[in-house]
């Protein structure tokens, strides 16, 4: 008979199983089980029926267990199963038992042999069985047969270790007599995930089948291969009882009849046999669940804390009631509300790590890309102060830069600088509007509420960003208006003409000047409108000398052989020396974009070259004069734009900011419930989605199901009897220096015979091990302790 104590476990926990299962596979419990693992044709199958004692289990060669059976077995006073997935049809016919198996594993695995990790779920109520749950894995193999897949070994083997990996899964390693127990694949799988043996039990089927002369006492004994928990023997119907329809009952008669009368195992008849396998697992699950539901109980509760918030607003939701309707409606807007300027304020509770979002993305528009589209601005001026002093000299030829060039060339920078703006009002509207959508997703539980919201929202987004383009459009009209070159951070005009303005700054080497003279030196070159000067040193304090750039031009150098610079030369047109007594300077540059940005600069002072390539230069450009005046006007624009720019670079993010973003955020805290409420449809706006009403129910469902589990546990009584683990095995015995019994040294590993005949010390009887656990003592070989042992029941 069973423990009082496990009587009353088991279906506590069987009912905290059914909890958990209510509450989804989220939950990732794993409930204290005894896992069935052994080979092919081991006798799994028949240890599971004698259990239940019935003929349930599908039957046939090759695989026929392709997905777990997770059975649990409950006393009752009547005789009745049934399935998971057929909730509420009991099956008293056994026979539709298997059918159902069979029709379930197809439904999944189809007929090809293949498996599935997907377990099947069998209640087996009786007054016949004592409670317990097994896991009946499929069986063990080497080579797929017929058109089982190739890696089938694989396949098998991952599932397995899936379910016997876990540290509350005991394991029951199934192993036949007639086979080698050293290369048992149940015993080696069990020995990978539990090297302490602290969760497995060794079961030896098939005793009936060994070879005359030959058993299984010193494996039962726990002497050959020893576990911490021991072996215990069975005897099985063979195939022929199976065919004949031996009934399980007179089974069970005949494994105990085979105990009582064999002389190598009547002395342990109370210690092996089917019912006692059934006892010994019972004790042990019940110290296995009674370790574990600790455990489990932590893991729920922090479940349950997890949901509790939800499930408490869950609970408290009623669709029908206006008044709770209108209340969820003010806490959804005031929570999307301070969502969404927790997102321009960047303190919200989730920090994105890989995109910039929200208030960044506009912090990067208003000083990076901005400020980029103001740059743009400057292309193609020169060319229309070329045409503006032209058009304003008319006919006549002037001597004097005009003043009307450089304000219509200002009043149309500053024209153009309204593209830009109202690009950069595009962009921070773009992305107002990309935040909306991004938090409005929290609404997405009330579809027509999100809806209206993102309407509203997005229709005074717009309504801003017009009044943001008037604004802007009167900021550059203000400009346009007075052009005051009375500014302090304008260059102006001194009492003798415009200032010069430098057009480059460099280091440049003079490369034709004489050894006797000093030789080629790199000198600092500046180059204004008006002339080409180098110094020392760039601290400008010794001025070499001043070249004017009246009658200069440009001539290209031909690169020395030898030489790592790149060289071009300055001449004057009316063959005047340009230097002491030189008609020429060969100026040389290092690299290649240096000299092409020297000639550039020299370009704008109007510095041209010798002979003009490809179809030429305009005509206009190539008047000196004409070209000093527009790098002068230039300059002036220049300096001027300048101001502008810092003007408009700062007053722009200021009047987004204002009409924009802040007005927004101002709507949505202040205005946004009001209008929501002028819709007069709260009853349609809090209308659930389908997902949010399955989500909510799952979440009620979940909580319940976990609190039940907590109740389960909480009824679990303290007084269940248990038993200590068994200590560490003891090996001490396989250094003893007596040798074996010739019956156990004729079936060790070697096959050897004794090598000491008669002259040992004599071999002390050790007691009979009082347990399925205990370890024995015995006299033993010294090359057992090193070497692999086979099973005794292998004849030579």
């Amino acid at each position: 008979m069973g423990n009082r104590g496990m009587e009353e476990l088991i279906p506590l926990v069987n009912r905290l199983q059914d909890a958990l299962s209510g509450a989804g596979q989220s939950c990732g419990l794993h409930l204290p089980q005894v896992a069935v693992v052994g080979g092919q044709s081991a006798g799994k199958s028949s240890v599971l029926e004698h259990f239940v004692g019935r003929d349930f289990l599908p039957r046939g060669s090759g695989i026929v267990t392709r997905r777990p059976l997770i059975l649990q077995l409950l006393s009752a006073h009547t005789e009745y199963a049934e399935f998971l997935h057929c909730k509420g049809k009991e099956f008293t016919d056994f026979d539709e038992v298997c059918k159902e198996i069979e029709a379930e594993t197809r439904r999944l695995t189809g007929s090809n042999k293949g498996i599935s990790p997907v377990p099947i779920n069998l209640r087996i109520h009786s007054p016949h069985v004592l409670n317990l749950t097994l896991v009946d894995l499929p069986g063990i193999t080497k080579v797929p047969v017929g058109d089982q897949p190739v890696d089938i070994e694989y396949q098998i083997r991952d599932m397995i270790m899936q379910f016997i990996c876990k540290e509350n899964c005991l394991i029951l390693a199934v192993t036949p007599a007639n086979t080698d127990l050293a290369n048992s694949d149940a015993l080696k799988l069990a020995k990978d995930v539990d090297p302490q043996g602290q969760r497995t039990i060794g079961v030896i089927t098939k005793l009936d089948l060994m070879d005359e002369g030959t058993d299984a006492r010193h494996i039962l004994e726990n002497r050959l291969l020893p576990l911490r928990r021991g072996y215990i023997g069975v005897v099985n119907r063979s195939q022929k009882d199976i065919d004949g329809k031996k009934d399980i009952k007179a089974a069970l008669l005949a494994e105990e009849k085979f105990f009582l009368s064999h002389p190598a195992y009547k002395h342990m008849a109370e210690r092996v046999g089917t019912p006692y396998l059934q006892r010994t697992l019972n004790q042990q699950l019940t110290n296995h669940i009674r370790d574990t539901l600790p455990a489990f109980r932590s893991h729920l509760q922090s479940q349950l804390l997890a949901l509790n918030k939800e499930a408490v607003e869950y609970r408290q939701y009623s669709p029908d009631d206006p008044a709770h309707r209108t209340k969820t409606l003010l806490q959804l807007v005031q929570r999307w509300a301070v969502d969404f300027e927790k997102v321009f304020d960047g303190s919200g509770d989730k920090v994105e790590t890989v995109n910039l979002s929200g208030g960044a993305r506009i912090n990067r528009i208003f000083h990076e890309q901005f400020p980029y589209e103001l740059v743009k601005v400057n292309e193609k001026m020169r060319r229309e102060i070329n045409y503006a002093i032209r058009n304003i000299h008319g006919v006549r030829t002037g001597l004097f830069t005009p003043d009307m060039a450089f304000e219509a060339i200002v009043k149309k920078q500053i024209s153009r600088l309204k593209g830009p703006c109202m690009k950069f009002i595009d962009m921070v509207s773009k992305e107002l509007i990309t935040t909306v959508y991004q938090c409005i997703n929290k609404l997405s539980s009330f579809p027509k509420l999100r809806d209206e919201t993102e309407r509203i929202v997005t229709n005074e987004i717009r309504e801003q960003e017009s009044k943001c383009r008037d604004q802007v459009s009167l900021l550059i009209d203000i400009q346009l208006a007075y052009i005051n070159t009375k500014h302090e951070d304008f260059i102006g005009f001194t009492k003798v003409g415009p200032l010069p303005q430098v057009i480059r700054k460099g280091w440049l080497t003079i490369s034709n000047i004489g050894i006797m003279k000093g030789g080629a030196k790199e000198y600092w070159f500046i180059l204004t409108a008006e002339s080409l000067s180098w110094f020392k040193d760039d601290e400008e304090k010794e001025k070499k000398y001043m070249l004017p750039l009246d009658n200069l031009k440009l001539r290209d150098v031909e690169r020395g052989f030898m030489s790592s610079k790149f060289v071009f030369a300055v001449f004057n047109t009316e063959l005047r020396n340009v230097y002491k007594d030189y008609k020429w300077l060969e100026l040389a540059c290092n690299s290649l974009d240096e000299l092409d940005s020297w000639k550039a600069s020299l370009l704008r002072a109007g510095v041209y070259p010798e002979k003009v390539t490809g179809n030429g230069a305009p005509e206009s450009f190539r008047d000196p004069q004409l070209e000093r005046q527009v790098e002068t006007i230039r300059n002036l624009v220049d300096s001027y734009m300048s101001i502008i720019y810092r003007t408009v670079r700062d007053l722009m993010p200021k009047t987004i900011m204002h009409l924009m973003i802040n007005s927004v955020k101002e709507f949505i805290s202040s205005e946004l419930l009001a209008q929501l409420y002028a819709l007069g449809e709260c009853s349609a706006l809090m209308h659930e989605s389908p997902e949010q009403q399955g989500h909510r129910e799952e979440v009620l469902r979940k909580h319940a199901a976990l609190k039940e589990a907590l109740t389960v546990i909480g009824e679990i009584s303290t007084s269940t009897c248990t038993t200590p683990l068994p200590p560490p095995v003891d090996s001490s015995w396989i250094h003893c220096s007596s040798p074996l019994s010739p019956t156990l040294l004729k079936n060790s590993v070697t096959g050897a015979k004794p090598a000491i005949r008669g002259h040992a010390p004599p071999v002390p009887r050790m007691p009979i091990p009082t347990g399925p656990t205990a370890v024995s003592r015995t006299d033993g070989l010294q090359q057992l302790a090193s070497q692999p042992t086979r099973a005794p029941c292998v004849p030579r």
